[in-house]
């Protein structure tokens, strides 16, 4: 069904991409996404996004600068300033090609490494907000306490999350409040740009900030941790990260020391996520799932002065 906002976003990307036209002849306005938290929809080379409700201008313009100073890691907003439509926040982007989903074993694992490490060798280029990786996590967990009904393997998952420091569950500041951080980094994450063959860059600013870097490689770690990526997959990243100098890990020996907690983090909040949806569409979990919740149903069964490394 087609809402107003989603209905005038589509004539605002237009207006974007045509600026001077009343019509145009280049295709069908697509809908990218329609969530809750974003709704994203391109026109030609345009891409409208209009951000979650509730989200703060003062936050979200200092990470609107950030991608326009950084062009070589972050794709550049077409305006640095948001405009406001149905009391939602506004961007404009240019268009890339995305990763293939249907293409695994052309996932661009390299890429998305070396542009972590450059991201994080960053300076900000102005005062950030704290990344918000662990804000999202805990509404993860909110999301699960208050699921329709409760579910046999919400324990697991909530014991896991109260293992965890504080400030990997947003209460209480970050370790860091230095370092450039993407904060949700995942393969869709990354676009070519110019399309179709240009460099691949990161996209999604809104949980741009400063913080601890080994939160953006907590999601491809805590995949493979639960067999979720290939040691193979798992290799090509960590050595591509390596070699481009990022600090989030030493350069050589077990990474995990470091990894640790983010990975944990980003487990509970998958598996919260997992059963949440499970449980609103009165399903059992699958096998990708299940496979999470087992994840932190070992790490809630080590002692406390044990490491919790979901890998074990």
């Amino acid at each position: 069904m087609t809402t107003p906002l989603l209905s005038e976003l589509t004539a605002k990307a237009r207006h974007a991409a045509h600026p001077h036209a009343d019509t145009c002849a280049c295709g069908a306005t697509v809908t990218l996404a329609d969530r809750p938290d974003a709704t994203v929809v391109r026109h030609a080379a345009t891409v409208a996004k209009a951000h979650a409700p509730g989200t703060d201008p003062v936050g979200l313009t200092p990470r609107l600068t950030t991608a326009t100073r950084i062009p070589d890691v972050l794709l550049p907003p077409l305006s640095p300033t948001p405009v406001t439509l149905h009391g939602r926040l506004v961007t404009f982007w240019p268009y890339g090609t995305p990763v293939d989903p249907d293409a695994p074993d052309q996932a661009p694992w390299e890429a998305a490494a070396t542009l972590l490490a450059r991201l994080h060798r960053t300076p900000p280029p102005v005062p950030l907000p704290p990344m918000r990786g662990p804000a999202k996590a805990a509404r993860a967990i909110a999301r699960l306490r208050s699921a329709g009904r409760p579910h046999p393997a919400a324990p697991l998952v909530l014991r896991a999350w109260a293992a965890l420091p504080a400030w990997a569950r947003a209460e209480a500041p970050l370790p860091d409040s230095s370092t450039l951080c993407h904060g949700d980094l995942h393969l869709g994450q990354l676009v070519r740009h110019p399309v179709p063959t240009g460099p691949w860059l990161l996209i999604d600013i809104d949980d741009l900030g400063v913080g601890p870097a080994a939160w953006d490689l907590a999601r491809p770690a805590a995949w493979y941790a639960c067999g979720l990526l290939t040691p193979d997959e798992w290799t090509r990243f960590l050595t591509a990260y390596r070699a481009a100098d990022g600090p989030a890990v030493p350069t050589t020996g077990d990474p995990w020391p470091a990894l640790d907690v983010p990975a944990r983090a980003l487990t509970v909040q998958t598996a919260a996520l997992a059963i949440a949806k499970a449980v609103a569409a009165d399903r059992p979990l699958d096998e990708v799932e299940q496979s999470l919740v087992d994840a932190c149903a070992r790490m809630a069964s080590l002692p406390a002065h044990l490491p919790r490394n979901v890998a074990k």
